[in-house]
């Protein structure tokens, strides 16, 4: 039966889109490993179905300051997902390929941004490529679009956008130790309700 909302997901649905979570996460992770040249280990990423407010409070409130990068998905799938990356990141980014240090994360010039850019769709395009090759389907990618400004804010666009679809999402956290240092990533996917239920169909929990 199709579903109309995140909400009338069940139990079992939840499940394979935690698994679809955890390939993808993998998959990213990989990409970022190689971009920065450094291991990094990865903890079983944490994949739930929240609200848009449960989610800004999980990363730490609506004023928290942030870097968002959001990437547009069509194809088989049609939707959106959404980096965002926290000042430690950054800071390991800008460090990894300038050699300094930013003050803080409205201090980054265009080089630094682009940069982040470029990594959050060299990511995007690691999971999407998991999520393909696990349901055999074609999912494209477009470029990404970057803002930094409180989270709030910046959630306030896939808000809008999805928000027909009800007030859910699947909100992926991962835990990453980089140089002894842990660090998080948060990842938000936003399918289309009818691709979810593409999605789901074809990974045969319909």
């Amino acid at each position: 039966m199709s579903i109309g909302k995140y909400e009338d997901l069940n139990a079992m649905q939840i499940d394979v889109l935690r698994e679809v979570g955890n390939i993808g996460s993998g998959n990213a992770t990989t990409a970022l490993s190689s971009m920065v040249g450094k291991m990094i280990d990865i903890e079983v990423p944490n994949v739930e179905v929240l609200g848009f407010n449960e989610a800004i409070d999980a990363v730490g409130g609506p004023e928290k300051v942030i870097a968002g990068i959001l990437i547009r998905i069509n194809g088989d799938v049609d939707g959106m997902i959404m980096f965002l990356f926290e000042q430690n990141l950054i800071s390991l980014i800008v460090r990894t390929f300038f050699g300094t240090e930013p003050q803080d994360i409205f201090s980054l010039n265009e080089a630094e941004l682009s940069a982040l850019n470029e990594m959050g769709n060299i990511m995007a395009g690691s999971y999407v490529n998991a999520i393909s090759q696990l349901a055999g389907m074609t999912i494209d990618v477009e470029p990404p679009m970057m803002t930094i400004d409180m989270l709030g804010a910046i959630m306030s666009v896939p808000a809008i956008e999805m928000g027909e679809m009800g007030d859910k999402l699947l909100f992926i956290d991962n835990n990453m130790v980089i140089d002894s240092t842990s660090i998080q990533s948060k990842m938000l996917l936003l399918p289309t309700i009818d691709s979810l239920d593409h999605l789901l169909g074809k990974l045969g929990v319909a």
